[in-house]
């Protein structure tokens, strides 16, 4: 990885979090917590890398053989692109369309919205006074005729196929008889696009990797949880009310999972169940939390793992220690396998087989993160197993990954029975494997009766 410069905006600062009355009743003390820029710093940190994303994209649209691409945002119905390929403001020209033109020599980047902005002229042409979409993409389209005209169709994400159908005929009437027989998909544009990252975002991806690990540990403590009398529902909603008094939002429901000597564990797809909220956290029993927060057009994802301390214990059992040294185990098989231009499939098969050799019950369900919690590019996953080498995608150096994977282990103080430790951490790929944001879990959070 290059010299990653720091951002100063992100400064680690102490912060009360008594905005919210759960948050003073909970505690009096100051916790050190990450402090967010403000919004309009925020807007302009983002720009800023924005002018190197369009700076790339010329190289990126003639890889995939791309000569105009177009996206589409609509007011109330926005794209999921707009905020990465625009000034990630808001959009409510009912209809919005972003065009980039490989004219031959140069991009030309042009935005064709519902009235004429300041901001957006910093990285577009755009009229003062627009013409209609009509003329304007009629004209482009005349004086261009570009052989491939990439949109956001035929494709397996939401993210890669979001183009309305009421969007889709406006462009092929407006563009003119036989345009539409030049519409291609984009996805593997739009692909490379969301999973090449800056090296000027790294600190701040990894400020919000802190951010949500400094929540994560608050939650699973005796500042949130009273053995006996918290549910999981309570954790729940303290998770919600963390994120509003950190000016940060999430991309999925926070979720919790239980596990108890005696109590036979649900699954869900395959995986353990998720706990009723109604549950009542009790001495003894082993916690998992998947949690993650969206922000600066970021999202994390973030799995970690406590255990409820008995009376009179002052550690965890050995058979969960064990249990969880197994994960550990899998994690760091399948980061070092990791390489930039390795097949995923390849990643998974080495790292599965390890596990084999090792006698542990394992499975891993890694995903891109970035852009979207879910993101696009090579997962390294049970899926990318099934692919051939020929087929399946490659790492791509720099980019960003949830290593989420899970052990399962038999444990004597349980009588056998098998306890699941669920891990998930936010990494970044390296010429020597995947690196962590933050150092991985290798002992539970501990939560005194």
């Amino acid at each position: 990885m290059p010299k990653l410069k720091f951002l100063p905006a992100f400064a680690l600062t102490s912060v009360t979090l008594v905005s919210c009355p759960l948050f003073a009743a909970a505690s009096a003390k100051t916790h050190k917590m990450v402090r967010l820029p403000t919004w309009s710093q925020q807007i302009a940190i983002r720009e800023q890398w924005l002018v190197k994303r369009h700076a790339m994209l010329l190289d990126m649209m003639r890889r995939h053989n791309i000569d105009m691409w177009v996206v589409v945002n609509e007011e109330f119905h926005n794209d999921p692109l707009t905020e990465y390929i625009a000034p990630p403001r808001p959009y409510t020209g009912n209809r919005d369309i972003f065009v980039f033109i490989d004219t031959g020599t140069t991009l030309r980047k042009v935005a064709i919205t519902g009235y004429a902005e300041e901001n957006v002229k910093r990285f577009f042409e755009e009229e003062d006074e627009p013409k209609s979409a009509d003329q304007q993409l009629a004209a482009l389209y005349a004086q261009y005729h570009p052989k491939r005209i990439g949109l956001s169709i035929d494709a397996r994400r939401g993210v890669q196929r979001s183009l309305t159908r009421d969007s889709y005929l406006l462009l092929a009437k407006s563009m003119g008889e036989g345009a539409e027989s030049h519409f291609v998909s984009a996805a593997d544009l739009i692909e490379e696009y969301s999973d090449t990252r800056l090296p000027e975002e790294f600190e701040s991806f990894k400020t919000l990797v802190e951010l949500t690990d400094q929540i994560t540990k608050r939650a699973f403590s005796n500042e949130v949880i009273t053995p006996g009398k918290t549910t999981v529902g309570d954790v729940r909603r303290w998770l919600y009310d963390a994120m509003w008094a950190a000016g940060v939002g999430t991309w999925f429901q926070q979720d919790l999972r239980l596990q108890r000597k005696g109590l036979v564990p649900t699954t869900s797809r395959g995986f353990l169940g998720i706990a009723a909220e109604k549950t009542v956290i009790q001495p003894g029993d082993v916690l998992h939390v998947d949690f993650g927060i969206s922000c600066m057009g970021f999202s994390t994802d973030w799995q970690k793992m406590a255990y409820v301390l008995k009376p009179g214990e002052r550690d965890v059992p050995e058979g969960l220690k064990k249990a969880m040294a197994n994960t550990n185990t899998l994690q760091e098989t399948l980061m070092s396998a990791s390489r930039p231009g390795k097949v995923a499939g390849e990643v998974y098969k080495e790292t599965m087989d390890e596990m084999t050799k090792r006698g542990i019950e394992a499975k891993v369900y890694s995903h891109p993160i970035g852009d979207q919690g879910h993101g696009l590019g090579a997962g390294l996953d049970y899926r990318a197993a099934q692919q051939s080498a020929s087929e399946g995608k490659r790492l791509r150096r720099g980019s960003y990954i949830s290593i989420e994977l899970n052990s399962a282990t038999a444990v004597p103080e349980w009588d056998g029975q098998r306890v699941f430790v669920m891990m998930e951490d936010d990494a970044y790929l390296t010429d020597d494997g995947f690196k962590t944001f933050l150092p991985r879990q290798t002992s539970y959070y501990l939560i005194h009766p």
